[in-house]
């Protein structure tokens, strides 16, 4: 599974401005919303599955990552938006840093299967130190959609 399979190209954010966790989930869903990608209509929704899951425990892994995600019946086929913040969130991560780097993922209520193997891909591709940084050095959508589809061809 290659990460550019599910993620949206036109809900990429470069620069999220948003300095809380229910905001940048907010800032993250608006971008899927604008893409296409969820119906505006579902938006809380959405963001209220997010929250749920946070509940449950961080989805912010350490190294400057968040991985929010979580599965909706609103929800027609896995989908994922990346956001860059380049100050830095508190995110009740698990090593205790800011994190910069959102991949939010998005999946059907019934869709175990394709949710966890989205999951192991991303987060098997952000323990790359090489990787990470060269995310966070990039100012537009392009330069990011590049280094993750560059990094899905070398990792399969």
């Amino acid at each position: 599974m290659k990460i550019m399979d599910f993620l949206s190209k036109k809900a990429v954010v470069t620069d999220l401005k948003s300095t809380k966790k229910e905001d940048i989930l907010r800032e993250l869903v608006d971008a899927l919303v604008s893409a296409g990608e969820v119906e505006k209509r579902h938006r809380n929704k959405i963001i209220d599955a997010l929250m749920a899951r946070e509940v449950l425990g961080s989805t912010a892994i350490g190294q400057g990552v968040g991985i929010p995600h979580a599965k909706c019946d609103c929800i027609k086929k896995l989908v994922a938006t990346f956001g860059l913040s380049r100050k830095g969130v508190n995110f009740d991560s698990l090593d205790g840093e800011p994190v910069y780097i959102f991949f939010l993922l998005l999946a059907p209520a019934d869709s175990a299967g394709p949710h966890l193997k989205a999951l192991a891909r991303v987060s098997r591709l952000l323990k790359d130190k090489y990787f990470r940084d060269s995310l966070r050095q990039c100012q537009d959508e392009r330069s990011i959609i590049k280094i993750i589809t560059q990094e899905d061809e070398r990792k399969i």
